[in-house]
């Protein structure tokens, strides 16, 4: 017998070795370690060592690996160490050491010809390594002297280099020889240039070499002065703006994630504290926010930088450490920015989207805060910079300090309503409309409408400037002030929201506002910055059904509004987006209890009332004109816009207005394939949907997935989704299965989930990646039958999967136990669907077959039940289970042939000819074979 510590080392072993036969490497490698620690002998060490080695293999863990591998070399003589370490130096890149490794594994077994054929690849390998790294030296050597030299300039030859240059730099072996070749000294050379062209090329490079790696990042940032790279944000071209912006993008990355590829080049060479680097950078890119000279684009950029790095990207990480440290250094800085005015032209460069940028990095760094006194600490600043601008600055100052409160309205409205409490604010504003100046009555008057948005300030606005507005619509010469006060108008106009009983104006008043909206809207003698504001009247009036109906008759307002969205002007894509949801009404709208209504009428309590052209037929007609006008591709444009005006709550707009076509409104939608472009024939709807889906608010990407499901239940995934694009549904999907999403989610997730699995290995491991098995094993005890068919099916699909037939051959589960008793339910797509996975695992895996009389004593009954189903479907399963289990094993053909089985099958192989009968007669051959049964004289 073994002593007790042996004997427990001999049995972790036992289990390490069986959770890795399971793939379960995880729980394999943690009962190698366990056994490690309880003393095991020299020869057990040396095993357990090079079974942890593998499992650290299977889990991608090459260098921990190698290390273990490394430790094992005490005992020389370890063929299967030596060849698992040269695998894992091969994954690395190590091809030198993997060599040696191999060599030795060759001198120790000279007539293995598995060690032999891997040498030869790895000794390929080298020679193809050896061959492109000594052409690629010449080849970045020659590239950089075209580029730097000054009598090439605007050749084909150096358009050329540069961009050879920029797609070597894309491979990380590229770059990391670009990068070795004194490449970021030179690329300087190229920035130092100051040609467009030559800067485009140098940028785009310097991002192939910092994308995913911190070292090289750190280095190229010390080389190149974190303040050099930030400037280039602010030069005058608009690409090259761009291009350093997309740099900066990946520098961040860089520095927060660190290294993700296994080769590092000069990993280790520079020690830094990336947090310590982050805030340089970001100190840098506040600095430039209020910097003369830096043009309105690279201000916007930074913006966008700032919005993308600083807040948490979860409320569940706990540090928000970044966000409070730019509030107390920069939160003046933002404000100044949004308090500036386009024209006329100030101090500060500024576009038509600068203020809407700062307003959405302002209402992300107040979403981050976690607490009343930093919340507290965020109004106290902006109060006392609005105090500063107001009290004693004159006119000028008056102006700048309303144009901040604006900025704030459109972001932290909580902070933008308590600096309008400010004293003397308000009046200042009312007092301002009236202004003979038409500077001054613009700042006044859309600080009048964005405070208009609460219903605290609407009433007082309702009562005290309801006149002015009108008054300023009727006399005002400027059309830059008759249309802002239109959409303050519009916005007290539509108060009611689409409560058909809460009318704010006399009848009719609504219609001959939108009405001008449009026509403004449609006209092109109008700047996008003007016309803008027509479609946020347009974004409040559409409240109105009335309203509603008469814009989507309009064709040229439509066509006007979709170009509009596809414009420059970015800040006007919520109100697109807000426009269209109304129409399409994709917002949530609960059914009302009848029994409350009663209760609330009896009560004489307010009950909101529906329009009568909002009900399903109407909306129905609406989706229909909008969809004929292109409103789909329009909304593809708008979701791929790169703008910090794009938040999160605009994408969720877009979610539900994609959504709406595919919603079953009256049932007229779903059909084999959906009619129109948002089938995905033109790939128009799925370039939409799959960003929506990937980033947003929760209920945003929700939306956006659920689309994504009825795309794929309803039409040709592989049609829809051409390409690689296919593989990137299964993540929105899989999100549809957890417990937070409603039932019909579910339903619909796994229906498409279904759909999927059966086209594809590589679609079926990328459902198993994204951990979705657990989630659809849970739903097949679902008590809702429909979802516990459609789990049943998927896992049908999943088991071609040899990962899944793992889990159900797999000892201590009741996998295989469900779906046999599951074949005889009395639901009959049910029995199809589990009947159909156990026709698949039994043949796929023999084994399962002797389990199946173990898992239940019903087993034979509901065997025969299928057997002697009406349904062909069903009664294929079953003969296929059965010759399975007949194949399987003589000892379970006897059985099957001592029961009423023998019968069946002897009837069902007289039958017509079919799988069925040509199954039944091979059941029968093979127990004729075993000699369980003879055939008659007859030969049958």
């Amino acid at each position: 017998p073994f002593p007790p510590q042996a004997s427990a080392v001999e049995q972790l072993r036992k289990e390490g070795n069986e959770l890795f036969k399971c793939g379960d490497y995880e729980g394999a490698l943690t009962a190698y370690t366990q056994a490690l620690g309880l003393g095991a002998t020299p020869q057990d060490q040396a095993i357990l060592h090079r079974n942890r080695a593998a499992c650290h293999l299977k889990l991608v863990r090459e260098p921990a690996s190698s290390r273990l591998c490394s430790a094992i070399e005490k005992d020389g003589g370890d063929v299967k160490a030596l060849y698992r370490r040269s695998q894992a130096l091969e994954k690395l890149g190590r091809l030198d050491q993997a060599v040696l490794d191999l060599q030795r594994c060759v001198s120790l077994e000279p007539k293995n010809k598995v060690f032999q054929e891997a040498l030869r690849n790895i000794g390929g390998q080298i020679q193809e390594k050896v061959r492109y790294m000594s052409s690629t030296d010449a080849k970045v050597e020659q590239m950089f002297q075209i580029l730097l030299d000054p009598q090439e300039k605007g050749t084909e030859k150096k358009q050329k280099a540069s961009q050879n240059l920029v797609v070597l730099a894309r491979e990380d072996a590229g770059a990391e020889k670009i990068f070795r070749s004194n490449g970021v000294q030179l690329l300087q050379r190229l920035l130092d240039t100051g040609e467009a062209d030559l800067m485009l090329a140098a940028l785009r490079t310097l991002v192939g070499i910092c994308s995913e790696h911190q070292s090289r990042t750190v280095a190229t940032l010390s080389v190149l002065g974190t303040r050099r790279v930030v400037s280039i944000l602010g030069v005058e071209s608009q690409a090259v703006s761009l291009a350093a912006c997309h740099l900066l993008q990946v520098i961040f990355d860089a520095l927060k994630e660190g290294v993700k590829k296994g080769f590092r080049g000069k990993e280790g060479a520079i020690i830094v504290d990336p947090a310590r680097e982050l805030k340089i950078l970001i100190s840098n890119l506040l600095e430039l926010l209020t910097e003369v000279g830096v043009s309105g684009q690279g201000r916007d950029n930074a913006l966008t930088l700032l919005i993308k790095a600083v807040p948490r990207k979860s409320l569940k990480d706990p540090n928000n450490s970044l966000t409070l440290w730019v509030i107390d250094q920069g939160l003046k800085k933002i404000l100044e920015v949004g308090g500036s005015v386009q024209e006329p032209p100030g101090e500060l460069a500024v576009t038509a989207n600068s203020r809407m940028s700062a307003s959405v990095l302002l209402s992300k760094l107040f979403d981050d805060l976690k607490c009343d006194a930093e919340r507290e600490n965020f109004h106290r600043l902006c109060e006392n910079y609005i105090k500063s601008w107001f009290e004693g600055q004159g006119l000028a100052g008056k102006l700048r300090a309303i144009q901040t409160v604006s900025c704030l309205l459109q972001g932290p409205c909580e902070a933008g309503n308590r600096a309008l409490e400010l004293s003397g604010v308000m009046e200042s504003v009312i007092a301002l409309c009236a202004s003979e100046q038409e500077e001054e009555q613009l700042v006044a008057v859309e600080a009048l409408i964005h405070a208009a948005g609460k219903a605290k300030r609407a009433s007082f606005i309702t009562a005290n400037g309801v006149s002015l507005l009108k008054d300023l619509y009727k006399r005002s010469e400027k059309d830059s002030i008759r249309i802002r006060a239109l959409v303050g108008l519009c916005k007290l106009g539509s108060a009611g929201g689409t409560d058909f009983s809460m009318k704010q104006f006399a009848e009719g008043s609504t219609l001959k506002l939108a009405k001008q909206c449009r026509k403004w809207l449609c006209n092109d003698q109008m700047d996008a910055g003007t016309r803008r504001w027509a479609v946020e009247g347009l974004a409040y009036l559409t409240f109105d059904a009335d309203v509603k109906e008469e814009f989507v008759e309009d064709e040229a307002a439509l066509k006007a509004l979709f170009q509009l969205s596809t414009s420059e002007e970015r800040s006007v894509l919520f109100a697109v987006a807000s426009a269209l949801v109304n129409c399409t009404n994709s917002y949530d709208c609960e059914e009302p209890d009848p029994k409350m209504v009663e209760l609330a009428k009896y009560a004489k309590q307010h009950v909101p009332e529906q329009h009568p052209k909002d009900k399903p037929a109407f909306v129905r007609a609406r989706v229909k004109k909008l969809l004929a006008a292109g409103v789909v591709s329009a909304m593809t444009c708008m979701v791929k816009t790169e703008s910090p005006v794009l938040t999160g709550s605009c994408r969720e707009l877009l979610s539900r207005r994609v959504r709406a076509p595919l919603s079953g409104l009256g049932g007229w939608w779903f059909g084999p394939y959906p009619p129109g472009p948002i089938s995905g024939t033109d790939g128009s709807s799925p370039q939409a949907l799959l960003p929506l889906a990937l980033e947003g608010t929760d209920v945003g990407q929700t939306k956006a997935a659920q689309a994504l499901a009825k795309l794929t239940i309803t039409s040709n995934p592989e049609m829809t989704f051409p390409g690689e694009r296919i593989y990137e549904v299964v993540r929105p999907l899989v999100s549809l299965l957890h417990l937070s999403c409603s039932g019909l989610q579910n339903f619909e997730a796994l229906m498409a989930l279904t759909n999927l699995a059966g086209i594809s290995e590589r679609l079926r491991q990328k459902i198993l990646k994204e951990k979705a098995v657990p989630m659809i094993e849970g739903y097949m005890f679902e008590e809702h039958e429909m979802i516990r068919r459609a789990a049943t099916e998927c896992m049908c699909n999943l088991a071609m999967s040899k990962e899944v037939q793992d889990l159900f051959e797999a000892t201590g589960n009741d996998r295989l136990k469900l779906l046999v008793l599951y074949s005889g339910e009395d639901d009959e797509l049910l029995r199809r669907a589990a009947a159909g996975g156990l026709a698949m695992l039994t043949s796929m895996r023999p084994s399962l077959c002797s389990r199946i009389p173990q898992v239940t004593t019903h087993w034979l009954e509901i065997l025969q039940a299928l057997l002697l189903s009406p349904n062909q479907e069903l009664q294929h399963r079953g003969v296929v289970v059965a010759l399975n289990m007949v194949e399987a094993s003589k000892e379970i053909a006897g059985t099957l042939m001592e029961s009423e089985v023998l019968e069946i099958l002897s009837v069902l192989a007289k039958g017509k000819e079919s799988p069925v009968t040509r199954a039944a007669a091979a059941c029968l051959g093979k127990a004729v074979e075993y000699g369980l049964i003879k055939p008659h004289q007859d030969g049958e």
